[in-house]
């Protein structure tokens, strides 16, 4: 086989791995903390009130 296709494979290979890094630091970064976030806020809320009402 010739230089230029294994040249060829690696850019291509490469090229997907940046995409795929590039989508993984995207989820990665905005979907598990404002989910966390948001739950335990509504569950310290609900703790909030099931204190206050058995009062």
């Amino acid at each position: 086989m010739h230089d230029q296709i294994y040249l060829f494979m690696h850019h291509t290979h490469a090229a997907e791995l940046r995409a795929e890094a590039a989508a993984h630091r995207f989820t990665a970064r905005v979907s598990p903390p404002q989910q966390f976030r948001a739950r335990l806020g509504w569950t310290l809320v609900a703790i909030g009130l099931h204190l206050i009402s058995s009062r």
